[in-house]
């Protein structure tokens, strides 16, 4: 009875009744074999109609929610709801799954559409975003995402026609989007006036960038490129919920039941309505069609499948149905016949044929049915009502026999009892009622006594007792609890029968339905999880074993078994389908096995439960150990720089101090005892050249058994845990412990890493394996799903990825002939999978019993796979099949190898075995014992038949290791060599070195106590088994005795030679902490312990002589003085403590005694010469442990992390710099110095190594390895300070999108203000002139409206402007921006950028062309050298978070000549892009981040795909580039960095550059990089010397390359000159910029001739005989390298903003006023400034006077001046205000001038008075400040607009304000510069709550108003505008706060002025023709 396996027979899906139609849409398709595709619940089902079959595909785990049909029509795409929903891609014929793509969305996957060729697959989620995804999909990798919409979407489809658009539509929306590089890219669909903006349902692309779409009110819109062109009224009478297109045309289909055929043009050919069919009803409405050749297929909202054929449209076939929406509860089947009848609360009941799978009668109800029952002689059936009635029907008919209502609660069950006589009725009135079914079923009785509401009911087969289950979950029976009852049915889910049907340990109520099945003796159930289960019946113990089946999608509320048990019928909540599942019993499942490909597939779910088997054997001791491992960390190594970041703080205070440097001297990893065996398998290799590669601690380590020495793979930085080999045996891939573990692949030769693996596993990496091309690799994690990873590791790119197993995994093997396929072993399973795109498919293996596996092999054929269990037996495979098992080993087999012709596997009990092909027989065995043991050993064997970890062949023989730390060599012939060994498992702390003898011995938690022999022989003299584990050692000063501490509080002195007791002692009861020998003759012995105190022992007379007490915690380190009278002692608490010898009397001693005393010996860690070693982390890590060198200038420490580091002595100051290294991997516990400080000795605590450093003194070592200076903190010099430098790293790169006001203003604004009525409105009168433009009313009372402007062209007929196009740019971004001005085309163009516009300039003919398709300002630029690329550039910009949408940051790769865009890259980098490179082939692209982390990413721009990204550094990156020979080596430079970074794969690894070669050197501010042969770096500074690197270590210093900043290097490619940029007076010797040879050590220098007192170079370009110069004052200048001579090709302001614009009355020219005291003269058609005017103050406003002989300048600090054109001589200049002049104008009949400025006044002066300039008026009582003024035509007003949103007219120039409408409206003006004023309202838009716009210019011809605002925008409007928010043209280029707008004369161009950007675009205007 107590069998808790779980069932043999199994359960397979036959039959879905149903199909999902709701909240779904264009979910059904026809196949290329003419099936039908379709989707209900989790199911997706493949329909045969002709032969009425069909398959199931199971691969999802929740509902279906949306599928999509590749362009071939075989294969499917589903996307599914859930928290980590997954989109399957799989093959409608063989119902597999070929790509599972995942990790992108949440929520659910909401539509999917394939490309035109299939390639690509677009998704949609459920997410806030709704976030649009685009996949490589056979690959499973993203290649774009963006944020979709705010609203749902709920159809996506690709342009058929157009490669990489797409096309989007939801609530209220359509958007195209064009996919580029990495970034998709939104266009809104413009409603415009054409349809009404409402929700889009679906939509079709056609040819032509047409795109029909299907609106919510039933149209059908129209849209070309984005714009709404037509509408198609009425074509549905209500929403359009499906539109397909084919060959022939469009099919829709909306919720009014029809369906309409459309052809190719969009004009209708049919329409089909299905409700005014024979199977049609009121409200059925159509959510999907498909339209295939003469056939039609419709779904319908309410489940149904309709077939329609054209040509008889009238009669569609019905070819599927189910229930339509609401739950579905009752299922009763028939008793004696193969039906099912079901009940829903869509009120129909419905009977099903279990047979001819269909539908035969459908009834409709009153009320929503909730459960069913059919009496036993099948004539009647009973529905339970939701309302508390029954209603009883005859079968045959379905008419109605009766219907009672006795309850008020809904019927949740009821059963006839067995003999016919009784019907029982549950209802949620807590009461069961019994009513007689002869009587008519009149009441006979009631059971009342329960709690809750009633769930289950069962009658015995006597029909004279019922047992009932209620809600709460009691068991209640109506006699008392009889044992001996006989049920007739058992569906209750409580009761002793079914115990076993719940898990063990819970208490939740999930189980919905029970059947048991008496004949087969097995029970089915259902859950809330959407499971069907198979247990055995009865099952008494909870928890017992099951199979399962996935299918159903949340909750199934009824499982029922058949009338003669060949089905199971289930049914589903909430997706209301019916499933039936054939029941296949045990007989027939053997013969069941091989049928067909779904059988394995769907049984492949059916996974065992989750507890334990009641006969799984005892666990190994050793696996049990191993499985309890946890590698954990407190605190990772990842985690420091955080760490120390939030320690900086602590430091402030001590960074004044001076550091102690870092010593002179280093040391080496010279040699590691110890091997990693005690939890790591197969982990030991021979590589090609027959050295052995194995692991221990955090180090890779390569043997050379021959010489005996190691090479050692030092890239990790915490414990390796696993270690597989190449095919090649050359590479060796190796995993470790890690927050983010990575994965190293290195090279054995050179010990260089060539990828790095991360991203994907926490806590640690387990098990790797290569596959047998060598070109993946697979890896396995140590989070709690133990994480399977397949990666392409070349590329360092992950290629699917799965959860393994709940259970720890030991191996993984991915299969040497078809690599898509892997097994893992492990705890209790072993599994086998194959890849399909971005995930792997999993089954167990099927083997009875569930065993620990702990090795695993593929045999000679792809099927066959061959593994070792825990009990050791070896276990044969084929598929996933186990054939056989074979007794191997005593106790677990741990290791295996296959050969070519044979296996050899090693075991437990220490014995290596060696086997033919097919495991039948056993060919040699070799024992591991001592006594065959080789002379040539390097050590001892610690035990007979040591546990076997790890085996592998090669070179003539075995090599072992074993669990104890050994690796031996085996040879065939059966001799035995030890090569290696280490401790065992355990803690190593006790350390000593002899007095005057190479040797050191070692005490760990192990139990053994060893001697190692440090001389080049390097092997274990000596080892001695203790009885405790020992935690220190010492030798005695004459090195004969050596006294050891053990862990039970007693130590022993051993002879030191034998190892022999000389001594013992046990005085305590806690750990001996330290033991220490007195100096000289050694009379005196010091042994310290855990309970705080120190014995001191005579050593000659063997007794106690003194107790040190007072200690408050356990003792830590001791050492005496050199007399032998002194002890200095440290505690666990941080004391420092001193007691006299013999007696132990406690002394104070102050500091500064302290260091003058003579120390024997210090290997404390505390005092003042000390204090340095303490890191800026200590309270996460201790040092642990110290050791002075015998000369006294060497201090080396261990600690917590893992470091050794090496202090110059003494370490006074906090955080002294130091060297350190890492080898060991958590925690170094004692390091020592041999006696003649020739090599350091230090011991890894749980890594149980012994490592062996050599010591290199100061002066006598070679360069090359300095492996690791570097320091916790920065230093603190700060790196140096330049205003512009500091400029550049604290600009704050504001985003357009978010800008804010330029100006100070204050207000309500004028499209928010309520307009008053005027004078003329309130007398009645109709003014129709301002509101309708141009058209005079035929009859008005009033006097005709003047022009609101003259006009200057009268003559001519007026045109309106219709478009602006951008034809100059003045301006150069040169003060913040550097290395971004190049030649292109040999020199014939070049490039450059301002504002957020490329520009390219023809040098030959000075015109200019633009890149406009950044949406903000361009930060960097660089161009592609590579000849495949030519003209290739890449731009980065500003943006802010990084969440890809449109205004996240980006990089532009674009060709230079035609301008067009090849790839944009969204980036991750928040706040923009500051630096890019391209690569040596120009294949690559490397991008800095203004983020918080200065990320660094490398792109491979063409595809859009990111390779790697990581943190750069914490502060300012300036510039980061690729060597220009590698596609795997770049420098980045900034605030006080240089790193040397090369990309391993898809890792970036870096190398701090190595200062203190050099004396002196500091880390400065690095600024500029450059390049030269043999590994050579330039980097430039900040205080103008440029560092020379070799690799990455300082060898140089070109000091004063530059007396200021070196900002910009160029490293020519064709002869490696290089050309430096800086900042310097120019003088005769030097100038900025200078040639140099290509070692930096001769230059030339060039002077700039632009007249100013400094010049500053920012960017650098050498083409052929010429240098290109960008400086900081916005010029580019060319100058020859043979004459020197300077051509200056660009001008600009070089500070702005600019806010003065004054363009000439006349002539094509204009001026420009900055805040960089300029004013300067530009000429349209000449293209180039004429002149400029430095006024030594910044500039504000700037005006012609009419005739354009004067120009009058208005100044920030209140002056203003007048100068004649001609001879630019000052005609006057007075200064009668204190702050900026903010507006100046001359009257048109030029003789006044209007001063406006910010002290709310506006000055008036006579010209005709002379220069003297007396103020003649002013305009009184103005709110606020002045900021456009214009003059009437008639020079009698002027109006004013205010920083208060209000706009005042004035005389002139009495200064009296206008307050009568009438008269203002009837004022004529000259020109109109207002933002403000009625007939400008319509110039303000929508989202300027927080910005403005700021000009404004109406043109000449008074036609239109150009208006700029603070997002940067030019706007082109009508004027005059007084609707809000008026229709208008934008332009964008420039950056933030446009500051001024003007016409030219005769309106042929728009001159704007930039901000932000200190530039002037100038526009050409294009007329409206005649």
């Amino acid at each position: 009875m107590a069998d808790r396996t779980a069932p043999n027979c199994h359960l397979r899906l036959e039959w879905v009744y149903g199909y999902r139609g709701h909240q779904c849409r264009n979910n059904l398709y026809y196949t290329a074999a003419k099936e039908i595709v379709y989707f209900v619940a989790g199911v997706g089902v493949v329909y045969n109609t002709r032969e009425h079959k069909q398959k199931f595909y199971v691969g999802h785990n929740d509902d279906i929610i949306s599928l999509a049909l590749h362009p071939e029509r075989v294969l499917v795409a589903t996307g599914q709801v859930g928290k980590e929903p997954y989109i399957c891609v799989w093959d409608s014929y063989t119902v597999q799954t070929v790509s599972i793509l995942k990790d992108v969305h949440t929520h659910g996957i909401a539509c999917l559409a394939f490309d035109q060729d299939g390639q690509c697959l677009v998704s949609v989620g459920l997410d806030s975003k709704n976030t649009i995804c685009v996949w490589d999909w056979r690959r499973g990798k993203v290649l774009a995402a963006a944020p979709g919409h705010t609203d749902r979407i709920f159809d996506i489809s690709w342009d058929l026609y157009q490669p990489s658009k797409l096309v989007s539509c939801g609530v209220k929306h359509i958007k195209f989007w064009s996919l580029c590089g990495n970034a998709l890219t939104p266009k809104r669909g413009v409603f415009g006036k054409t349809g009404d903006l409402q929700t889009i349902l679906c939509l079709a692309c056609a040819r032509d960038e047409v795109t029909y779409s299907g609106a919510l009110n039933g149209d059908i819109y129209v849209w070309k490129g984005i714009n709404l062109i037509r509408t198609v009224q009425g074509a549905h009478g209500s929403g359009i919920f499906s539109m397909n297109a084919c060959e022939e045309g469009f099919a829709t289909g909306g919720r009014d039941g029809c369906v309409r055929l459309w052809d190719l043009n969009f004009k209708p050919i049919t329409v089909i309505d299905l409700r005014e069919t024979d199977q049609g009803y009121k409200g059925l409405s159509v959510r999907s069609v498909c339209w295939r050749g003469d056939h039609i297929l419709v779904g319908t909202q309410d489940s149904e499948i309709f077939e329609v054929v054209v040509h008889d449209r009238n009669k569609p076939f019905l070819i599927m149905q189910g229930h339509c929406e609401g739950e579905l509860w009752a299922l009763a089947v028939h008793p004696t016949k193969p039906l099912a009848m079901t009940g829903s609360d869509d009120r129909s009941v419905r009977i099903w044929s279990l047979i001819d799978h269909a539908l035969i009668a459908r009834c409709n109800m009153e009320e929503p049915i909730r459960c069913a029952a059919v009496s036993t002689d099948g004539i009647h059936l009973a529905l339970g009502m939701k309302d508390g009635s029954f209603t009883v029907l005859r079968v045959r008919d379905m008419t109605e026999v009766v219907h009672i209502k006795d309850r008020k609660e809904a019927i949740h069950e009821l059963k006839y009892s067995p003999d016919g006589a009784h019907l029982a009725v549950g209802s949620n009135d807590n009461s069961v009622d019994i009513y007689g079914v002869v009587q008519r079923y009149k009441k006979v009785g009631e059971c009342i006594g329960s709690t809750s509401f009633i769930t289950h009911m069962d009658w015995s087969t006597d029909s004279k007792y019922l047992q009932t289950n209620d809600g709460s979950g009691k068991e209640v029976a109506n006699k008392e609890e009889l044992k001996l009852v006989q049920w007739s049915t058992w569906t209750c889910v409580l009761g002793p029968e079914v115990n076993g049907i719940w898990p063990k340990y819970s208490d939740i109520n999930d189980i919905n339905s029970v059947d048991a099945n008496f004949n087969s003796q097995v029970l089915v159930t259902a859950d809330d999880y959407g499971l069907v289960k198979l247990l055995r019946y009865p099952c008494l113990k909870k928890g017992a074993k099951f199979k399962k089946y996935l299918g159903h999608s949340a909750h199934i509320t009824n499982a029922r078994w058949s009338h003669d048990y060949q089905w199971v019928i289930t049914i589903g909540g909430a997706d209301h389908s019916v499933f039936q599942w054939k029941f296949i019993p045990e007989r027939k499942s053997k013969d069941a096995l091989h049928i067909a490909p779904q059988e394995t597939l769907a049984d492949s779910n059916s996974e065992e439960s989750d507890s334990d088997q009641s006969d799984v054997p005892e666990m190994d001791s050793e696996i049990e150990q191993e499985t309890q491992l946890t590698y954990r960390r407190q605190v990772y190594k990842e985690d420091l720089p955080q760490l120390k970041e939030q320690c900086k703080e602590k430091h402030r205070a001590t960074a004044t101090k001076k550091r102690e440097r870092a010593p002179g001297s280093s040391v080496r990893l010279h040699f590691i005892h110890g091997y990693r065996g005690y939890d790591c398998r197969s982990n030991l290799f021979y590589t090609q050249t027959g050295e052995i590669v194995y692991h221990v601690a955090a180090v890779g380590v390569v043997y050379n058994r021959q010489q005996n020495t190691q090479r050692f793979y030092l890239g990790h930085d915490d414990d390796i845990l696993c270690l597989a080999i190449h095919p090649l045996k050359d590479y060796v891939a190796t995993g470790q412990v890690g927050r983010d573990s990575p994965i190293h692949i290195w090279d054995t030769e050179v010990l260089k890493p060539l990828s790095v693996l991360k991203g994907h596993h926490q806590y640690g990496v387990c098990a790797v394996d290569f596959s047998a091309d060598g070109k993946r690799l697979a890896s396995v994690g140590l989070d709690d799903n133990h994480t399977i990873v397949l990666w392409d590791w070349r590329k360092g790119e992950k290629l699917s990825a799965i959860r393994g197993s709940k259970d720890k995994i030991f191996v993984i093997k991915i299969n040497p002939y078809m690599p898509e396929k892997l097994i893992t072993a492990g705890v209790k399973h072993m599994k086998f999978w194959h890849k399909a795109g971005g995930g792997v498919i999993g089954r167990k293996g099927n083997m009875g019993k569930t065993e620990t596996m702990m090795c695993a092999v593929y045999g000679w054929t792809e099927e066959m796979v061959f593994s070792g269990t825990c009990t050791g037996d070896i276990c044969i495979w084929r598929d996933m099949y186990l054939i056989k098992t074979i007794k191997a080993h005593d106790g677990p087999v741990f290791s295996m190898h296959a050969l070519e012709k044979g296996f050899v596997t090693g075991g437990k009990d220490g014995v290596v075995a060696l086997w033919d092909d097919t495991f039948e027989r056993c060919l040699k065995t070799y024992a591991i014992k001592r006594s065959v043991l080789a002379p040539g050993s390097k050590g001892l064997l610690l035990e007979d038949n040591p546990s076997i970890r790890a085996i592998s062949l090669g070179h003539g023989h075995i090599l072992v290791g074993t669990k104890n730390g050994e690796i031996l060599e085996v040879d065939k012939s059966g001799p035995i060599t030890l090569l290696v060994q280490g401790h065992m498992e355990g803690e190593v702390w006790g350390l000593a070195t002899h007095p005057h003898l190479p040797l050191c011995a070692t005490v760990s938690d192990d139990k053994t106590l060893r001697i190692w022999d440090l001389s080049p022989s390097h092997c274990m003299l000596a080892v001695r088994k203790l009885k405790k584990g020992g935690r220190c050692c010492c030798f005695s000063p004459d090195g004969k005795a050596l006294a050891v501490g053990l862990n039970d509080g007693s130590f022993i002195i051993v002879n030191a030679d034998t190892l022999e007791d000389l001594v013992s002692f046990h005085h305590r009861k806690d750990v001996i902490s330290e033991i220490r020998f007195s100096p000289g003759a050694g009379k005196y012995l010091a042994v310290a312990s855990c309970d705080s105190f120190i014995d001191i022992y005579n050593v000659m007379s063997s007794k106690r002589v003194g107790v040190c007490k007072g200690s408050l915690s356990y003792i830590t380190h001791l050492d005496w003085d050199k007399r032998g009278k002194l002890l200095q002692v440290n505690t666990g608490a941080k004391e420092q403590l001193f007691f006299e010898a013999p007696r132990g009397k406690k002394q104070t001693i102050p500091a500064t005694a302290v260091e003058k005393i003579d120390w024997c010996s210090w290997t404390c860690v505390l005092g003042p010469s000390c204090e340095g070693i303490w890191p800026v982390v200590s309270d996460v890590t201790d040092v642990t442990s110290s050791c002075l060198s015998g000369d006294k200038k060497v201090l080396v420490t261990g600690d917590d992390f893992g470091y050794v580091k090496l202090f110059r002595y003494p370490v006074k100051g906090k955080f002294a710099k130091f060297k350190r290294y890492v080898a060991h991997s958590t925690h170094v516990t004692n390091v020592r110095w041999t006696h003649d400080d020739g090599l350091l000795v230090t011991v890894g605590g749980g890594d149980t190594s012994l490592m062996i450093w050599n010591h290199e003194p100061e002066g006598q070592r070679d360069s090359r390895q300095c492996d690791s200076e570097e320091s916790d903190i920065e230093s603190e010099d700060d790196g140096g300070y330049d205003s512009d430098v500091t400029r550049e790293t604290e600009i704050n790169y504001t985003i357009k999108a978010l800008s804010t006001n330029v100006r100070p203003m204050s207000g309500v604004k004028p499209h928010l203000q309520q307009k008053e009525p005027s004078v003329d409105e309130r007398q009645g009168v109709v003014r129709h002139a301002t509101l309708v433009p141009l058209r005079r009313p035929p009859v008005s009372r009033a006097l005709p409206q003047p022009e609101k402007l003259q006009t200057n062209n009268v003559g001519k007929k007026k045109r309106p402007i219709e478009d602006l196009v951008l034809e100059l740019v003045f301006g150069y971004r040169g003060n913040d921006c550097r290395n971004n001005v190049h030649y292109l085309n040999e020199g014939a163009d070049i490039i450059y950028h301002t504002a957020s516009v490329g520009i390219v300039l023809s040098l030959t003919t000075a015109c200019q062309s633009f890149y406009v398709e950044h949406t903000d300002d361009i930060l960097c630029l660089t161009i592609n050298q590579h000849p495949k690329f030519p003209n290739v550039v890449a731009t980065g910009q500003v943006g802010d978070s990084a969440d890809m949408s449109a205004t996240s940051p980006s990089i532009h790769v674009w060709d230079a000549m035609n301008k067009q865009t090849l790839s944009v890259l969204r980036c991750f980098h928040s706040r923009g892009v500051c630096s890019v490179s391209f690569s040596a082939t120009g294949k690559l692209l490397l991008s800095v981040g203004l983020d918080p982390e200065h990320t660094i990413t490398i792109w491979k721009w063409q595809e859009g795909a990111k390779i790697a990204s990581r943190a750069g550094h914490t502060q300012r990156i300036f510039v980061a580039e690729f060597r220009p020979d590698s596609d795997t080596q770049f420098v980045s430079v900034g605030i006080k960095h240089v790193r040397f970074w090369t990309l391993a794969g898809r890792a970036l690894l870096s190398k701090k550059g190595v200062l203190s070669s050099i004396e002196e050197a500091r880390m400065q501010t690095m600024l500029s990089v450059a390049f030269g042969a043999n590994n050579l770096t330039f980097t430039g500074t900040i205080s103008g010397d440029v560092c020379v690197w070799k690799e990455h270590i300082l060898i140089r210093i070109v000091a004063k390359a530059h007396t200021g900043p070196v900002f910009t290097m160029y490293t020519t490619l064709r002869d490696g000159l290089i050309v430096t940029g800086g900042k310097e007076r120019p003088s005769k010797e030097g100038g900025a910029l200078k040639l140099w040879d290509q070692e930096l050590k001769r230059c030339r220098a060039f002077r700039l001739e632009t007249g100013q007192i400094i010049d500053c170079v920012r960017s650098v370009c050498r083409g052929k005989g010429k240098i290109l110069v960008g400086t900081r004052n916005a010029e580019i200048i060319e100058v020859g390298e043979k004459n020197a001579v300077c051509n200056i090709l660009v001008n600009g302001h070089m500070d702005g903003p600019i806010w003065g614009l004054g363009t000439h009355p006349t002539r094509d020219v204009f001026l420009s006023a900055a805040e960089d005291g300029t004013v300067r003269l530009w000429d349209i058609p000449e293209k180039k400034m004429l002149n400029k005017v430095n006024l030594g103050h910044p500039a504000r406003t700037v005006s012609y006077s009419p005739q354009g002989d004067m120009v009058a300048i208005g100044m920030k600090n209140g002056e203003f001046i007048i100068l004649l054109v001609t001879s630019l001589k000052i005609w006057g200049k007075k200064r009668d205000r204190r702050s900026a002049i903010q507006d100046i104008r001359f009257s048109p009949d030029s003789r006044y001038l209007a001063v406006g400025s910010i002290e709310n006044a506006v000055d008036f002066y006579d010209l005709t008075l002379g220069p003297a300039l007396n103020r003649i008026n002013c305009c009184r009582e103005i709110p606020s400040f002045v900021m456009q003024m214009d003059f009437s035509a008639d020079s009698s007003f002027i109006q004013l607009s205010t920083g208060a949103y209000k706009r005042l007219v004035y005389e002139v120039p009495s200064g009296k304000q206008v307050a009568e409408q009438a008269v203002i409206d009837r004022i004529t003006w000259a020109t109109w510069t207002s933002v403000l004023g009625d007939e400008v309202v319509g110039i303000w838009s929508r989202n300027t709550d927080k910005a403005d716009v700021t000009c404004a210019c109406v043109s000449h011809s008074g036609l239109n108003i150009v208006t700029g605002d603070d997002f940067g925008m030019v706007k082109l409007f009508d004027f005059p505008c007084p609707e809000k928010f008026a229709k208008h043209k934008r332009f964008l280029g420039h950056s933030a706060h446009l500051t001024n707008v003007r016409f030219t004369s005769g309106d042929r161009y728009v001159i704007s002025a930039g901000g932000d950007d200190r530039s002037l675009f100038v526009w050409r205007c294009v007329h409206a023709p005649h």
